[in-house]
């Protein structure tokens, strides 16, 4: 999967891969082999999601020797894995009904050295997505086997200027956005260089099996089946995101070309996307809000900046790409279900926990509707989450929903908020992260809110789009916010 090129890449110097080891856990602990089922949750995705880290040049460690610094990696790696286990197996296919587990088999994770005569700031802003940044992630090569991939790679790479790139991959199947920043700070936290920080820092230690969340096991039947949303006796409820996904999917087959990945999908396709990242400023964010609720006068409405710039997007996206009025449209975003559940799960879960959340409405109603309603609608999306939702969501899971099986849809809108994870101050090296990017993912045109590192109460807005949509975009979400 490839987005159009926003960058030559030839022009950057080449990155040299010196070596690669497999790394192992220490073992401090012994952990036999054993079977980790997996939730529907964990099983939607299991490719390697990756981000990477950029350190710029620090005086103090000029003289560190890139071998130094591979080898402080590998050892808090090790000393990881001992307890964060289930990341050095591999994922093992049931052939008795075809679904994903993990096999605990200490088959290790992947850490490359590498070298470039680049420099950091010929890179620019960070910020803005660049195809040079993928040589900065150590890919294995996948032939479909899931046994054989890894779950954790990783890429360490000395620039010509002395700055460091770190890139991790992670399968989504492993983990989600906030476990693996949990994972990512106790591996920094267990590096050598940082041996001094480590009291400094609250780290919980994981707890991997997925418990409730399991469908289809006797355990996670009783679990499931015993747990009905407090104070409710009515039967449970499909979850509303799988079922707009499904109406959306009827909507494109019912298009003038009666095909899917008709008219729909035909402008969106996922070899034509380009990355576009937009700094909003707390400035900005806070101008919208006046513009929108007119400042004092908004009385008790009181709204977060993820609903508000949710809400922004999704009309400016709608509009420009020019969706008819009739169609419906769809918001759909992410929402942490550990403290959803009943008993939340608990502190330090590991896997996936995470269901979305979603919206419908007519193109024509959404461009009719105010700021102030839509950031309504996203409010009782929110609550709509329960222990119910979580439970029909995964249900639905199981009889073959697959979010990311789908082309880009102009209707359907993804979000997925990362700015509680401030992945920038994961301290791998000599302070915080000059910026931390995503690199391509599987759905490239899902929406990400960011923390930036230089503006704590702005937002970035990473986003995937249609080349031939970009400005138009550009200008209906920008406007208001200058």
């Amino acid at each position: 999967m490839a987005t159009k090129k926003n960058d030559d890449h030839e022009n950057y110097p080449t990155v040299v891969v010196n070596k690669t080891v497999t790394v192992h856990p220490k073992p401090l602990l012994h952990h036999p082999q054993q079977i980790l089922h997996l939730s529907n949750l964990d099983r939607q995705c299991p490719m390697l999601m990756y981000v990477v880290f950029f350190y710029k040049p620090c005086f103090a460690f000029q003289n560190l020797a890139l071998g130094s610094i591979f080898n402080s990696l590998k050892s808090g790696l090790e000393e990881t894995l001992s307890i964060w286990y289930p990341a050095a197996g591999r994922l093992s296919l049931n052939q008795a009904d075809g679904k994903l587990n993990l096999w605990c088999n200490n088959g290790g994770a992947v850490l490359a050295e590498a070298a470039t005569t680049a420099k950091i700031i010929q890179l620019g802003d960070l910020s803005q997505y660049k195809e040079f940044f993928e040589r900065l992630a150590y890919k294995p090569v996948f032939h479909g086997n899931f046994s054989q991939m890894p779950l954790i790679v990783a890429q360490v790479t000395r620039f010509g200027c002395g700055g460091y790139s770190i890139s991790i991959g992670a399968s989504h199947s492993l983990f989600d956005g906030p476990a693996t920043y949990d994972f990512l700070r106790a591996w920094a936290s267990n590096s050598a260089i940082l041996k001094e920080k480590r009291s400094t820092l609250q780290i919980y230690k994981p707890v991997h099996e997925r418990g409730p969340l399991l469908v289809g096991t006797q355990h996670g039947q009783q679990q499931l089946t015993k747990l009905p949303e407090s104070g409710s006796s009515a039967p449970t409820r499909g979850a509303a995101a799988i079922d707009h996904l499904h109406q959306l999917i009827k909507q494109a087959l019912a298009g003038p070309d009666m095909k899917f990945g008709g008219s729909n999908f035909s402008n969106t396709g996922n070899s034509n996307l380009v990355l576009k990242t937009f700094h909003l400023s707390g400035a900005m964010i806070e101008s919208l809000k006046i513009k929108v609720f007119g400042g004092e006068s908004r009385g008790s409405f009181s709204c977060s900046s993820f609903e508000l710039i949710a809400a922004h997007l999704w009309k400016a996206r709608t509009k420009a790409l020019g969706v008819r009025k009739g169609a419906m449209v769809c918001l759909q975003f992410a929402v942490d279900v550990r403290n959803k559940m009943v008993p939340p799960l608990p502190i330090g879960f590991s896997g996936n926990a995470f269901v979305l959340a979603s919206i419908a409405l007519t193109a024509e109603q959404l461009e009719g509707s105010s700021h102030e309603a839509t950031i309504e609608k996203i409010k009782q999306a929110k609550n709509s989450i329960t222990n119910d939702y979580v439970i029909a969501y995964n249900k639905a899971l199981d009889g073959g929903a697959a979010q990311g099986s789908l082309p880009p849809i102009n209707e359907l809108t993804l979000v997925s908020d990362w700015t509680r994870m401030p992945f920038h101050t994961i301290d791998f090296l000599h302070g915080e992260a000059a910026y931390v990017s995503p690199l391509l993912s599987p759905i490239p045109q899902v929406a990400y809110f960011m923390q930036n590192p230089n503006d704590l109460r702005g937002i970035d807005v990473r986003i995937g789009l249609p080349p031939q949509f970009l400005n138009a975009f550009s200008h209906y979400f920008l406007t208001n916010l200058q």
